[in-house]
């Protein structure tokens, strides 16, 4: 009787120490951040924003999760409500995403904060649109702080017409507010990313969208500056992650310091049960010596940018030289330990 107990809690003890993708049955353009010993994790779940908490990413699905803010019916930030992150910043929380009134041309970034130390209480009050610099369209806005200064970068349209997403940066003042010019530091240069033919093309599309969105700041162990972005359009099974990268010392506000790496970084390709796997965010273990990739794919080709995009994690590396070294993304068949706690 004792052999069969300690065979049972090993095995439970076992399941409890790894786990399989994806994280969810749904969920695109996943995100999250770790702090006071919990992770707090967002995706698109395109009519609010929902916040999952929890010790352990691994076990996502038994998170506790809280819709911290709904819509208006009506208005500029109403519909399609994108990739939401939270962040914290100056002591203070804040959520960006991008919404639009129901017309993909008028999508914009708008900022959220909240004052409490936990962001699943408290109130989330709206600061109002992230105006970048010109005004043009934008999605997947991303903050990060480099030598003191912080900057966005997002995804958005050089002039009023769909046809090409590029990836922007500009500096901000606050977390609320953008400064000075922008510039654009990548767009779709290279076969792989030239993906884009649409089926069904909407009202402000062109019959060939080329994609560069989902930009995510990456800082190497030497320092290093890499952006992290996703390639091709999220439709087709051709989705991938690219990299552009700068030196520590660059100044960042000048489009000839980053450099894009000839080829996908991060490509499902022949991936048995994972498919176009992009639109990724970055997080360490809570003993803070793993570095993983969070990113979401589909189960099946063909799937593309509908509700069956799940969230999906894996550890990653650096060389010596400061290159991140994501490999290839794993199938779902493949169990892996949970990140280290200590």
């Amino acid at each position: 009787m004792k052999k069969i107990l300690f065979f049972f809690l090993f095995h439970v003890f076992a399941q409890a120490q790894t786990f399989k993708n994806p994280l969810l049955p749904a969920g695109a353009d996943p995100w999250s951040i770790y702090k006071d010993g919990f992770y707090f994790y967002m995706h698109t779940t395109g009519k609010d924003l929902t916040i999952w908490k929890t010790k352990d990413l691994s076990q996502l699905a038994t998170a506790q999760k809280t819709v911290i803010w709904t819509p208006p019916a009506t208005g500029p930030y109403s519909k399609e409500i994108w990739a939401p992150e939270l962040h914290f910043l100056q002591n203070k929380w804040y959520i960006y995403f991008s919404a639009d009134d129901g017309r993909n041309r008028n999508h914009r970034l708008y900022v959220l904060e909240n004052s409490s130390p936990d962001p699943t209480q408290g109130t989330w009050m709206m600061k109002g649109q992230l105006k970048t610099p010109q005004d043009k369209w934008a999605i997947d806005g991303s903050v990060f702080e480099h030598n003191g200064q912080m900057y966005l970068t997002w995804s958005g349209w050089e002039g009023d017409e769909n046809g090409r997403q590029d990836i922007y940066l500009c500096k901000m003042s606050n977390p609320w507010t953008c400064v000075g010019k922008r510039i654009r530091i990548a767009d779709p240069q290279f076969e792989w990313e030239h993906h884009g033919l649409l089926t069904r093309p909407g009202p402000d599309d062109k019959p060939i969208v080329l994609v560069n969105e989902g930009p995510q700041f990456l800082k190497s162990p030497n320092g290093r500056i890499n952006i992290i972005f996703s390639a091709s359009g999220c439709w087709t099974d051709y989705y991938a992650l690219g990299m552009i990268h700068a030196a520590p010392t660059a100044d960042l506000m000048n489009p000839a310091s980053w450099k894009k790496h000839p080829t996908p970084v991060f490509w499902a390709n022949n991936i048995s049960g994972t498919h176009a796997a992009g639109h990724n965010s970055f997080f360490k273990s809570p003993d803070g010596s793993q570095n993983w990739i969070l990113y979401h794919a589909n189960s099946e080709a063909g799937q593309g940018c509908g509700k069956q995009r799940a969230p999906r994690m894996q550890p990653f590396t650096f060389t010596a030289d400061g290159v991140p070294v994501f490999g290839s993304p794993l199938s779902p068949e493949v169990e892996m330990s949970i990140p280290k706690v200590n």
